[in-house]
């Protein structure tokens, strides 16, 4: 049986306090502590799509701004997802999902390529949900794509809501991660003509 990946990952500074185990090979389990109730629950939505296993605990200067959890949390996860895909043999490398909500509509594109990059095009009128403004999830989404080395384009098709469009964008990361992280060939070569990822 193959062992299954997974990243451990903490890290601590002066304005956050952050420790995870990403389980790639998961069923969608998840124990999810942050300080931003919004965001915990739109980490648990990306688990439970995305069919991975997490377990985080993430705390900080709430009181200053979300704005250093938020990124923070997506450094640590990254990290985790790079250390647990490891050499990426056998992969499937890319993954693209839609997800609608309601009136929202959501793409997202992956590759596992080992070049961090970020296209993030989600424009709304009324960012603000309760205390959440829903623009730091491209802070979130960028220090995940740069920390694992991925290429990742998210779209928001057509939407008003900022919670439908937001929970819509986690959802569909969710999905397209998992379908990027698949193993389709086991024992298989690097999905790559270079040979490396």
């Amino acid at each position: 049986m193959a062992k299954k990946r997974q990243g451990t990952i903490s890290r601590k500074t002066k304005e956050t306090d952050i420790e995870t185990v990403f389980g790639i090979d998961g069923v969608g389990n998840y124990d999810i502590d942050t300080d931003v109730p919004l965001f915990t629950h739109l980490l648990e939505l990306f688990t439970k799509h995305g069919q991975f296993d997490l377990v985080l605990r993430a705390h900080g200067d709430v009181e200053v701004d979300f704005h250093h959890l938020i990124e923070d949390v997506g450094i640590v996860l990254g990290q985790a997802f790079r250390q647990g895909i490891g050499d990426k043999r056998g992969i499937t490398r890319y993954g693209t999902a839609h997800v609608p909500m309601d009136e929202a509509l959501t793409r997202v594109c992956i590759d596992v390529s080992g070049r961090p990059y970020l296209n993030y095009e989600v424009a709304l009128a009324e960012p603000l949900i309760v205390r959440f403004n829903a623009q730091l999830a491209e802070e979130f989404f960028r220090a995940f794509a740069y920390s694992a080395e991925i290429t990742l384009h998210i779209d928001l098709i057509r939407g008003r809501n900022a919670h439908h469009a937001v929970e819509a964008v986690f959802k569909a990361f969710g999905l397209a991660l998992r379908m990027a992280s698949d193993v389709r060939n086991p024992g298989g070569d690097i999905p790559s003509t270079k040979g490396m990822l």
